[in-house]
């Protein structure tokens, strides 16, 4: 699918300055306010849950990631022409942004539907170049979690790697610096503070709770264990 062909709408990135703090740590803002007066609710008509909605079910707590590029880096290897490893700016700088409205079902039975801003995945993965060999991708995140997809899944579908949801920057809890906007899938194929994407021949992988019996696939509207 070429660019010329999305539906979706490209963002204008906006400027956010985000406070690094020795060590992997984000400081809260020195004046914070109140998330009600800052994230938006309803989007071209359609209602909009709060992003207070979530539950926390991590398998190590909220993780707050500082974007300092001598800490935090998004790294792109496997089976791809060249590994590449990019800094939080340089995926906010380098490629375009859209934003899409998507709802996350969570096996535990609730939903929440947010207007999620962030790049392509595809638009990553052609950046490092797909080998033809590739047949996985495996995302993996900050905490050891990590999940799998077909390749063809992020080509076949404007899949997000989020930086924002309801207009606000991902909080620490949400996922900063990114989430994967797993659209179809349930909610543990949604990885948060992604940082590293991996292309692999191995068509077999598991990721966290996929060991455990959940669905490989994640489709919601499909088994919930294999």
């Amino acid at each position: 699918m070429t660019r010329s062909s999305l539906t979706l709408a490209i963002v204008a990135t906006a400027t956010v300055l985000v406070s690094a703090s020795a060590g992997c740590l984000v400081p809260p803002p020195e004046e914070p306010g109140s998330l009600d007066d800052i994230e938006i609710r309803e989007y071209q008509g359609e209602e909009l849950s709060s992003i207070k909605d979530f539950r926390e079910n991590s398998i190590a707590g909220p993780q707050y990631v500082s974007p300092d590029p001598e800490i935090y880096s998004l790294r792109v290897h496997g089976l791809v022409q060249e590994e590449t490893t990019f800094t939080y700016d340089e995926v906010m700088e380098t490629f375009e942004s859209y934003e899409k409205v998507v709802t996350l079902d969570c096996v535990e039975g609730w939903s929440v539907k947010l207007l999620w801003e962030g790049v392509l995945v595809r638009d990553i993965l052609d950046t490092a170049g797909v080998e033809p060999e590739a047949l996985v991708v495996i995302l993996r995140s900050v905490d050891h979690y990590s999940t799998s997809f077909p390749v063809e899944y992020f080509y076949d579908n404007d899949i997000l790697l989020a930086h924002s949801m309801n207009r606000v920057v991902l909080p620490p809890e949400r996922g900063f610096p990114f989430q994967l906007v797993a659209e179809s899938k349930w909610g543990y194929k949604w990885i948060k503070w992604v940082n590293e994407i991996e292309l692999s021949d191995d068509d077999n992988y598991e990721g966290y709770w996929e060991q455990r019996g959940y669905s490989n696939i994640g489709d919601n509207d499909g088994p919930l264990f294999d």
